[in-house]
């Protein structure tokens, strides 16, 4: 008899598969405070120091516009969800044979360096190839950066009773992919105005949420952070809930979802809760002090919704839509990728 082989489509592993890979890996190094795990989003390592150090790695794959500038803000985002300042970037810039100009390399390299000055971050390495087969340029970041001992935010902190804050709204990075990766086809349907707005959705209300985290942690108790990205805000509620051993029941009328998002995913019969959410900052705070959160990163101007709160696991993870509650659903293929294969 033939052995079946199990084919996995684009975007993140399984989660049942990662975990298992996970929970095979040991770590032998005491320093290590946080390692792999699912819904972590980086690692933390104890260097004797007042500060521990934060790595971080992520890949551009979903987009090869303003792929640099992508490659230095998600990994930025990740540092700044564990209570830490992004401080060292490196980048490994993988590109194709027989399509590379230096014009392409120059503004790759423009774009990582316009942005790391931006966030007050230094380049400090990395690694660049012309690839055999290699269709697209691809960048592959690493960010490093440092929290105070004290100050440090894991996912597992996140406790029962917890009130689920999201700013911004859901799939900000996803709305400007779509309009920017299917803009011939778009603009005789939507227009150049309103693509023009979803194209510039990194920007306004933008993907970086190094703001958002480091306003939300001086206006109450944070016991947990996470940034949305493949899977969308439901996936992130998933890895959350997983990191803390705990439930969530999610308030879909509360969630925010702009009007270009909505006509960009019935369009495309997406669901925005699955479709790539960097921008986002998912919020774990403590219950009684979530409003004067919310309220704090509103005077700053980041808009702010409360989005459900965290349960005792038992309960599971749902989604409620008026009076009926379902599961909410786990997007292991983020929607993005049912129109850009």
């Amino acid at each position: 008899m033939v052995e079946r082989i199990r084919r996995f489509p684009v975007g993140k592993l399984p989660m049942e598969v990662l975990a298992r890979q996970l929970n095979r890996n040991r770590i032998f190094d005491k320093r290590v405070l946080v390692g792999p795990a699912i819904g972590e989003d980086a690692a933390v390592i104890d260097t004797g120091g007042p500060r521990y150090l934060i790595a971080k790695t992520d890949p551009i794959t979903f987009t090869i516009d303003r792929i640099g500038w992508y490659a230095v803000h998600v990994n930025a985002n990740d540092i700044a969800t564990l209570g830490g300042q992004p401080k060292w970037f490196l980048a490994t810039l993988l590109l194709p044979e027989s399509e590379t100009g230096e014009r392409d390399v120059e503004e790759i390299f423009d774009q990582i360096m316009e942005t790391c000055q931006g966030l007050g971050i230094s380049l400090i390495g990395g690694h660049t190839e012309i690839t055999y087969d290699l269709h697209r340029p691809i960048v592959v970041g690493q960010m490093l950066g440092e929290v105070e001992r004290e100050k440090l935010i894991r996912k597992s902190g996140a406790r029962r009773g917890d009130a689920l804050l999201l700013t911004k709204g859901i799939a900000v990075e996803g709305t400007a992919i779509i309009a920017r990766e299917k803009e011939k086809e778009l603009v005789g349907i939507f227009g150049e105005r309103f693509l023009s707005r979803a194209k510039d959705f990194i920007y306004q209300p933008g993907i970086s949420v190094v703001k958002d985290a480091s306003v939300a942690m001086a206006a109450g108790r944070i016991h947990s952070m996470h940034d949305p990205t493949e899977g969308g805000i439901a996936t992130a509620v998933h890895e959350i809930t997983h990191a803390a051993d705990l439930g969530a029941v999610i308030d879909a009328e509360t969630v925010v979802i702009f009007p270009e998002t909505k006509a960009l995913c019935n369009h495309y019969h997406l669901d925005p809760l699955g479709l790539i959410a960097s921008g986002a900052l998912l919020i774990a705070a403590e219950a009684s002090e979530a409003p004067q959160v919310k309220a704090r990163l509103e005077k700053e101007g980041i808009a702010t919704c409360s989005i459900g709160q965290l349960v005792d696991r038992s309960q599971g993870i749902k989604l409620r839509r008026g009076s009926a509650i379902q599961d909410l659903p786990l997007f292991e293929q983020d929607e993005l990728t049912k129109i850009l294969r």
